[in-house]
């Protein structure tokens, strides 16, 4: 599972590090890279593994909603196949640093089954918004489900 976050910059190529305990993970999987695609204004990434099961969930929805067939087109259609090289480095593809509006400062989140990459930019914004929405009562219930 990917847990935590850290900092780090991209490099004028668009290449970033992936950390070990994130490398570990991917490595566990049996591969050496990660499916990455867009969503929420930040890059999300997947093993091999946990795409294949994205794509066979996606195959399988009943709905065929003019929604989902765009989210279809935009999620799968925009994905990168991304593997590590020998610096344990992916080269992350113009279009996707262009949508995440990647400068130079990025973060790495871990989300359990997936990890994201996030502009420091925005990730500082969504920070922000999380405070905001924990004000909110019905997102406080929702949290205490959790039993935290």
């Amino acid at each position: 599972m990917f847990r935590g976050s850290s900092f780090h910059t991209i490099d004028s190529k668009g290449r970033i590090i992936i950390p070990a305990r994130f490398r570990d993970v991917i490595n566990a999987g049996g591969s050496n890279g990660v499916m990455i695609s867009r969503m929420d204004g930040g890059l999300v990434a997947y093993t091999f593994e946990e795409w294949r099961n994205i794509e066979t969930r996606i195959l399988s929805l009943a709905e065929k909603s003019e929604s989902m067939r765009r989210f279809r087109r935009v999620f799968i259609g925009g994905s990168f196949e991304c593997s590590c090289d020998k610096q344990d480095r992916i080269l992350i593809p113009p279009i996707l640093r262009e949508y995440a509006e990647f400068d130079k400062e990025i973060v790495l989140i871990g989300v359990l089954d997936h990890f994201e990459i996030w502009s420091r930019e925005k990730w500082e914004r969504e920070n922000m918004h999380l405070q905001e929405d924990m004000k909110k009562e019905d997102v406080r219930n929702e949290i205490a489900k959790l039993g935290l």
